[in-house]
């Protein structure tokens, strides 16, 4: 039975019919538990063992297989079930996908008009928490080796499957973290299935599930067109590449105006040749200038307004790999100069001229626009520069981009 067809027979039979019979999923693809299962797992979905709440419903740990094994199960939300189609939805995506940078999807429970979903546990939580919680601030590779796998499993959603799947809710939020920092994307409630995989997905290639469905400050702006493609997902990588860089929320109701938004203030900074003011605070120093640029530039390719102008998440994939490879290569070069001391590395910024609109920032102004494409950069220093090697530099991007830099010398921090 193919799960389309599972899935017709869940809503056309009885719950008593269905506990008789067997189903697609509980033979091989995915586990079904009992709700008495997972009511002991939870003991009876206590306050206590509550890890997180939305609005699709909250998240729990649970203990299954005689207490050896520890699971998240989340109890999904009865306005969410209504109709089932968003619970068959995801069970039907994530029983399919099997990869290092998903969740993965444990079983599932469909009974006495509950749905519950069984994941593996992530012990140390989501991405938001550590960016903008009580957590201990990540260091800066830590920063990129998540970001890297977050768009590892972006990827292969959108070229790894027999058809591309759209994730549509990538946020801090929905990268969780495991033991050992290994970065998955979560919550696929929103996800919908777009054409066979390709190579090069073409935006705006998308009829069926258009209307703009995430959270606010995440979505491509042509979603509100009723536009979908893969490239709305890379608009939402790009916005958490600026979010983990400056240690801010895309939207802050707090702030002036013309802040209210990142990418505005990256923006502003960055045309007045101040970008090192964006960075957050506890990795200042920390950033080589070689990886920032090629960071810098990758995120706001990603958030260019016209989608056929953003990167594949595949080139964004491999750009972030590199800029984890510069700033390693780099910090070694500097050890290797001076092993006990330590480094900080001098502030960078780069001044740009604005051609054209390229960048949506209306959330509050009512979808109006502002700021434009970048020209031309280069390197601007208070410090004198010394090279390690000589000038660098780095093909002209999507945004016509052209940077001319060197690689600044390092100070001791004393």
């Amino acid at each position: 039975m193919s799960l389309q067809n599972f899935f017709k027979f869940l809503k056309k039979t009885s719950v008593e019919e269905r506990e008789r019979k067997p189903s697609a999923l509980s033979e091989g693809l995915c586990r079904q538990f009992s709700l008495a299962e997972l009511k002991a797992a939870t003991n009876n979905f206590h306050d206590g063992l509550r890890i997180s709440g939305g609005r699709f419903g909250p998240v729990y740990k649970g203990l299954i297989d005689g207490g050896s094994l520890v699971v998240a199960v989340k109890r999904l939300s009865r306005s969410f079930l209504q109709g089932s189609e968003r619970f068959r939805n995801e069970v039907e995506l994530l029983c399919q996908l099997r990869h290092q940078n998903l969740v993965s999807l444990l079983g599932f429970c469909h009974e006495k008009d509950e749905g519950i979903l069984v994941y593996e546990s992530m012990t140390r939580g989501s991405l938001d928490r550590h960016l903008f919680g009580n957590a201990d601030p990540l260091p800066w590779k830590r920063r990129l080796e998540i970001c890297i796998g977050a768009a590892r499993g972006l990827h292969y959603l959108h070229t790894g499957a027999k058809y591309a799947i759209i994730h549509r809710h990538v946020k801090p939020d929905n990268i969780l973290l495991g033991e050992n920092w290994d970065a998955k994307l979560s919550d696929f409630e929103l996800s919908v299935i777009g054409p066979s995989s390709m190579s090069k997905p073409k935006p705006n290639a998308l009829t069926k599930e258009t209307l703009a469905a995430g959270t606010l400050g995440y979505l491509a702006p042509e979603c509100f067109d009723h536009k979908l493609s893969e490239k709305a997902d890379v608009y939402s990588l790009g916005i958490v590449l600026l979010e983990v860089l400056c240690g801010r929320r895309v939207v802050d109701h707090n702030a002036e105006p013309e802040d209210f938004h990142l990418v505005s203030r990256i923006i502003k900074c960055i045309k007045n040749g101040c970008v090192h003011e964006m960075i957050d605070p506890f990795l200042k120093g920390k950033i080589a200038p070689v990886c920032l640029i090629e960071y810098v530039e990758i995120a706001l390719n990603c958030v260019c307004l016209n989608p056929n102008e953003r990167p594949s998440v595949g080139e964004v994939e491999v750009t972030l790999e590199l800029a984890l490879e510069l700033q390693e290569k780099t910090d070694l070069v500097i050890k290797a100069d001076n092993p006990h001391a330590v480094y900080a590395y001098e502030d960078l910024s780069f001044r740009v001229s604005v051609e054209e609109n390229s960048y949506w920032q209306g959330y509050r102004y009512s979808g109006d626009s502002d700021t434009g494409s970048v020209s031309t950069a280069e390197l601007v220093s208070d410090a004198e520069s010394v090279s390690h090697g000589g000038a660098v530099s780095i093909a002209e991007s999507k945004f016509k981009i052209k940077w001319c830099y060197q690689i600044l010398n390092t100070l001791p921090c004393c």
